[in-house]
């Protein structure tokens, strides 16, 4: 019964990541028409900016053609296969909940390669120093779902008492 709860609230992670993705890129294209504006400036240092992304993390593997959303996408799906079977494995709601919400975000972006051949980036967090502009790539509601799922299984496998246990 507790592996099934837990089941269930890595579901509604992935579930929750998902709609939050796929609403904040409907917004973003068809309610503020970010394609046109090009950038909105929101904080000094968070803009919205247009980004397509033909590629994966920070536009790497781009060279895959007219195959390469669908190529992507398959590979995608395979790895929210795997979280799934994990996931029904999954001992901790913590680890349960990062496998939601990588899984979530891997669907949103999956999503928009089927739908835009691209993944709809938007968000672009930027400081200017004295020594110069730091500048993150443009990422998206997914693209930060799975990048705090993926630190939340770090810090599990760190700091739980499995993961001591695990290490010599």
């Amino acid at each position: 019964m507790k592996r099934h709860r837990l089941t269930m609230s890595g579901l509604a992670m992935a579930l929750l990541v998902l709609v939050a993705d796929q609403a904040s890129k409907w917004w973003i294209l068809e309610v503020l028409q970010l394609e046109r504006l090009r950038q909105v400036v929101l904080l000094p240092v968070l803009n919205l900016t247009m980004v397509w992304n033909y590629g994966v993390t920070f536009g790497l593997l781009t060279g895959f053609g007219e195959w390469g959303p669908l190529i992507l996408a398959a590979v995608a799906l395979a790895v929210v296969m795997a979280l799934m079977v994990w996931l029904r494995r999954a001992e901790t709601r913590m680890v349960a909940i990062a496998i939601g919400a990588i899984a979530g975000g891997a669907i949103g972006n999956v999503i928009d390669r089927f739908r835009f051949g691209a993944v709809v980036d938007f968000l672009h967090a930027h400081i200017e120093t004295r020594w110069g502009d730091l500048s993150w790539y443009v990422f998206n509601v997914a693209d930060a779902a799975i990048v705090c799922g993926v630190a939340a299984l770090v810090v599990d496998s760190l700091w739980s008492p499995r993961g001591k246990a695990a290490r010599p």
